[in-house]
């Protein structure tokens, strides 16, 4: 049974997914600091720095947001290679100059929001990006047929010189619902478009927080239940669900996780040491840089070679690490220390473990692969980069 709980204390709001009673991912956001991205701004160019090809950029929320010139020149099909030409960003924007951004990434305690022009508006079955003239599909849609059925399907009703990503969800939606979600995205846009720019910087469209954002994203996942713990927060899922026509279960409790070991899954998942059922352990570091992942055999002696030791051990850290790295929202470089391994089957087996591992994963996970270090290297996007 899969089911999200979210619960609200003092200046925060948590978000838990959870599955067979056990919390898979965990969320969490400040009210005083509330999540920015997904939001649009008519924002006022600050100052431009042209030996780093981007400018500052005021949003009217804190500190000022940084743009590169790539997110400033017109959107292109990477996928099939496609670049921006080079230019001056000086010739493109001024100081003082409205330019209308949407936040990508969020502002931390050290630095400002990241922002684009490439406007996007996310719905449950299809990005819509109204200037970028070209669709692609997400790569869990394995199959070809379905991949060319709904491309045709989507690029009818878009309008001219617009774009967007299929989104995995539409492999299993009916193409009536498919269309509702694309026009409701166009007809975001077109308010936008009418919008006058001659008081900025000011938000103009906000996309609801992690809440909404994280229960649209999860509809169409199996989920059965939603639980909160107060009415506010009962009354803002039924509008969310209202807005999506769909029915889940809510239900209120408070005291939700003091039921199946709840509290002690989330103690757990602070731990910088993390045990395995054999008795070897992993420990976790963050750094501003990356994250460095170790694998030790700790308890656990084995009953038959070393090498075997050593492999059971990093099979087992493997699965654990790809539970980790989602139920911490773990982003950025990730770098792996395996106990070393002597042969190239072994190596290659847990590549292949973590490739199956990471399928569970919503976010987008690129396994690079052992260095001449035997580390993994492995990158990971932040599936809220709060």
């Amino acid at each position: 049974m899969k089911e999200i709980y979210i619960r609200e204390d003092n200046d925060f709001k948590y978000i838990y997914l959870i599955e067979d009673n056990i919390i898979i991912e965990k969320h969490e956001e400040n009210k005083e600091n509330p999540m920015l991205e997904g939001n649009v701004y008519v924002g006022k160019v600050n100052n431009v720095l042209p030996g780093m090809q981007a400018a500052f950029v005021n949003i009217g929320s804190g500190k000022n947001a940084f743009i590169h010139l790539k997110d400033l020149l017109p959107k292109v099909d990477t996928v099939k290679g496609e670049v921006p030409e080079q230019e001056d960003i000086r010739k493109l924007i001024r100081p003082g100059d409205p330019i209308l951004v949407q936040v990508t990434r969020d502002k931390t305690y050290k630095k400002g929001a990241r922002v684009t022009t490439h406007i996007s508006f996310t719905g449950r079955f299809f990005v819509y990006m109204p200037k970028s003239p070209f669709v692609a599909v997400s790569q869990k849609i394995e199959d070809e047929n379905k991949k060319q059925e709904l491309k045709k399907l989507v690029s009818e009703i878009l309008p001219e010189g617009a774009g967007g990503i299929i989104r995995t969800n539409c492999q299993n939606a009916s193409n009536e619902v498919i269309v509702e979600d694309i026009k409701k995205q166009i007809k975001s846009w077109n308010k936008l478009i009418n919008i006058q720019f001659d008081d900025y910087p000011k938000e103009i469209y906000n996309c609801g927080g992690i809440v909404r954002k994280y229960i649209i994203d999860n509809l169409d996942k199996g989920l059965e239940k939603i639980v909160v713990c107060n009415k506010n927060l009962e009354k803002l899922i039924k509008n969310i669900l209202k807005e999506e026509d769909k029915t889940v279960e809510i239900e209120i409790d408070p005291n939700y996780l003091e039921k199946f070991d709840y509290e002690n899954q989330l103690r757990k998942l602070d731990n910088r040491k993390v045990w395995l059922d054999c008795g070897g352990f992993i420990t976790i570091d963050k750094t501003e840089a990356l994250t460095a992942i170790d694998v030790n055999t700790g308890k656990y002696i084995g009953k038959s070679s070393f090498e075997d030791t050593i492999f059971i051990v990093n099979k087992e850290a493997t699965i654990e690490i790809a539970k980790q790295l989602r139920a911490r929202d773990i982003g950025g470089i990730i770098i792996i220390d395996y106990i070393d391994m002597n042969t190239e089957e072994n190596k290659n087996e847990i590549i292949k473990l973590m490739e199956q591992e990471i399928k569970k994963d919503s976010s987008k996970v690129q396994i690079e692969g052992f260095t001449r270090l035997n580390l993994l290297e492995m990158t990971r996007k932040h599936v809220y980069s709060l």
